[in-house]
Order: structure tokens, then C-alpha cells, then sequence
């Protein structure tokens, strides 16, 4: 069960980190905080493809030191409730996918399971790469799957 430092609630860090509480619920954290993240992929979709890679970049560079300091600060690597890695992941996932509710939920769906079951090289990653860039760079691969994924299926429907 994911228990969640009450200083989500206090400390900005810990809260963005959290995936704006999203990652407090005691269950499937990740799971929450990638739904908590379609909101805001709804508001960047209609961004030019440049500006929406210059956000990835920016919020998974961010999220490493964000990531790391929360981590540090709980004594804790890659808490479960950290969730800011599934938000970056799962809007890697929906680059170049126009916005609709269906791509959205199958987007989300084809994050978790890769998040989830960590095929090569994604559970090597979360194993052996420490720090906030371990936080995030297993949530990255996973989601450059899921979007490999996410436009073959495009490509062949």
C-alpha cells in the first residue's frame, strides 16, 4: 500500500512530484498519476510538434532534478507515489497523437503496460539507474514504446 508523507500537502516539491496528489492515493499510484496527466495532455495536444518536444524536454530535464530532490528529501528512491515520471511518459507516449478520448484511453492503456510489465531495456533501467534520472528514464522508455506502439497501430489502421 502506498503510504504518502504528509508533506505532499505541504511542500511544492513533494506535490508536483506527487503528480499534483495524484500520486497519494494508496493504490496504483501509477496508475493515477498517469490518468491524473490526460487533462493536461488535452491543453498541450494543439501545440506545434517543435513547441510539444521542447515541453518534453523541459518537464522530463525538470522532472530529474524534481524527482531526485523529493526522493532525497523522503529517504526513499523512486517512491511509489512519485508520479511525475508517468506524466512525462505518458505525454511521450501521445506525442504526434491527435487529440481525441479514444486515442487518450488507449494511450494510457498501452503506458501502463508497458510501465507495468518493463520489457528490456526498461526493467535494466529501473534497476540499475539511480537517482532522479533513474526515476524518470524507465517512464521515458516506456513511453517511447507505447508511442512506437501508439503509431504503428495508426499507421496500420
Amino acid at each position: 500500500m502506498n503510504r504518502a508523507p504528509a508533506s505532499v500537502w505541504h511542500r511544492p516539491t513533494h506535490f508536483l512530484a506527487f503528480g499534483l496528489g495524484s500520486g497519494a492515493v494508496p493504490f496504483a499510484p501509477g496508475t493515477f498519476g498517469t490518468l491524473a496527466a490526460i487533462p493536461f495532455y488535452w491543453l498541450i495536444s494543439e501545440l506545434p510538434l517543435n513547441w510539444y518536444m521542447a515541453l518534453l524536454v523541459v518537464t522530463f530535464v525538470w522532472g530529474v532534478w524534481l524527482c531526485d530532490k523529493a526522493s532525497q528529501d523522503m529517504g526513499v528512491h523512486d517512491h511509489s507515489g512519485i508520479v511525475w515520471d508517468e506524466f512525462v511518459g505518458y505525454w511521450i507516449t501521445m506525442t504526434a497523437v491527435p487529440f481525441s478520448w479514444e486515442a487518450a484511453l488507449w494511450g494510457f492503456v498501452i503506458f501502463r503496460v508497458f510501465d507495468v510489465f518493463k520489457p528490456w531495456p526498461i526493467r535494466w533501467a529501473d534497476r540499475r539507474v539511480a537517482g532522479g534520472f533513474g526515476i524518470m528514464i524507465d517512464d521515458v522508455l516506456a513511453g517511447i514504446y507505447a508511442w512506437s506502439t501508439m503509431h504503428i497501430w495508426f499507421w496500420l489502421h
